[in-house]
């Protein structure tokens, strides 16, 4: 039944009239200007920004490392009354900064935990990632991982802080986002 349907279908569809083809073509002259001609954001040609001298690129990368670790600094640790870098979780060493596709940068921060069995270090890593959300507007993309051999569950910890959607879920949880602004609100 649904086969003779389907057929019926389409030998109805090649009795349809074709279009008629047009003999006039038309020039590039005589096409009017319009936004659909005009260049565009995906063309790369026209909105390119100059090319970065290399010195230029390594001074900006330091400037986005010093400023994304004074930032860390003032991050709080969830349980005790110390920040992050009191407790050596974040040290000058934990931010990398690199070019990255166009005149975006990786940031990678790698944080040690204080214990390997920390149960707090995927809220420490949220932490982390919402403090550099909110205070830098540079394009960056961001990779926040446990350094290596510091915590017994790294890759499962490293997965869930830089999932865009579980950290999205996380941050819904009206307790855990106060939480997280808690930790990142720098007192005055």
């Amino acid at each position: 039944m649904f086969l003779t349907s389907f057929l019926k279908k389409i030998s109805s569809s090649e009795n349809k009239p074709q279009p008629k083809k047009v003999d006039n073509v038309i020039s590039e002259d005589d096409v009017p200007i319009s936004s659909v001609n005009l260049p565009s954001w995906k063309d790369g040609t026209v909105w390119s920004t100059p090319l970065r001298s290399q010195q230029d690129v390594n001074s900006e990368c330091r400037e986005i490392k010093e400023t994304i670790t004074d930032l860390l600094r003032m991050v709080k640790d969830p349980e005790k009354p110390n920040t992050l870098a009191d407790l050596q979780v974040i040290t000058d060493e934990s931010v990398q900064v690199q070019p990255f596709e166009g005149d975006g940068y990786l940031v990678r921060i790698d944080f040690n935990p204080t214990v390997p069995h920390c149960s707090l270090a995927s809220l420490i890593g949220l932490c982390i990632r919402g403090k550099i959300q909110k205070n830098v507007l540079e394009r960056i993309k961001l990779d926040i991982v446990i350094a290596e051999g510091k915590h017994s569950t790294e890759e499962e910890i490293n997965k869930q802080i830089n999932d865009k959607e579980r950290v999205a879920a996380a941050l819904e949880n009206p307790n855990l986002k106060e939480l997280v602004d808690s930790c990142i609100t720098e007192e005055e």
